[in-house]
């Protein structure tokens, strides 16, 4: 694995997105199992994801099970929880076999250091969505929501999440001053720390590569609800690149 370049995907959105994406991705998964040496899912795997004490979401088993088959073959797969799926456990850990990772977080990327951060609440924006992430993620409100029937957390859920009105649509004015305000909070870790070579994101459904400084790198892995991007850094120096799936998987 260790001449096999590393793989960063984020933001699939799967509950709220066809299920040719869904299908789509565990293609992916089953293709990177011969071409990777370990893949980071940046966050918003899923449209909603809570962890109750015996209960999953019977929509990602077959999602589920395909990441178990890739993590059986001995590659590392790294999650990072995002604002849709932030209440992760034991189940993705111990039963998929997913590396759980709460950003953001200094980790090695093929051979380089990088930091990974999904991407809400950075830098001077989000500032609504702060306030929020401290109620959501409050213990009081986690164990308030346990307590409601599963089929009644998914559904309120459901009602909440706007990601469905964005399949095909055009770059609002809000996801790009998202996307802004995330490119410059990366830009400033990679000059204020000149040891950094890579700071990774998603969150802006808005993919770049920028090479900020020589070999120095932001990247933002996009989305799979209209761009269908993923992230391939080479072991190495070569450049990352940002490519398409599946029309750059070969």
């Amino acid at each position: 694995m260790e001449n096999k370049p590393f793989l960063i995907v984020s933001d699939l959105h799967l509950g709220a997105v066809p299920r040719n994406t869904e299908a789509s991705f565990r293609d992916f998964v089953r293709a990177a199992a011969d071409r990777a040496s370990g893949l980071l899912i940046n966050g918003d795997l899923f449209d909603f994801w809570f962890e109750y004490r015996s209960v999953i979401p019977r929509a990602h088993f077959r999602v589920l099970a395909a990441l178990a088959d890739l993590v059986d073959t001995g590659m590392p797969v790294y999650f990072v929880s995002g604002n849709h799926d932030a209440w992760v456990g034991d189940f993705l850990k111990d039963e998929v076999g997913l590396r759980l990772i709460e950003g953001p977080v200094e980790m090695e990327i093929a051979g380089r250091r990088t930091l990974v951060a999904h991407g809400d609440g950075l830098g001077t924006g989000d500032l609504g969505y702060r306030v929020l992430r401290a109620v959501i993620r409050h213990k009081l409100t986690t164990r308030a929501f346990r307590m409601l029937h599963p089929d009644w957390g998914i559904r309120i859920a459901d009602r909440v999440s706007a990601t469905e009105g964005r399949t095909g649509a055009e770059i609002t004015d809000a996801a790009s001053g998202r996307a802004n305000f995330i490119r410059a909070w990366a830009l400033e870790k990679l000059e204020t720390d000149p040891t950094l070579d890579m700071v990774v994101t998603g969150h802006a459904h808005v993919p770049e590569l920028t090479e900020a400084f020589p070999n120095r790198y932001y990247v933002n892995a996009g989305d799979w609800i209209n761009n269908f991007t993923y992230v391939e850094v080479p072991p190495g120096a070569g450049a990352p690149r940002l490519l398409r799936w599946p029309a750059d998987s070969d």
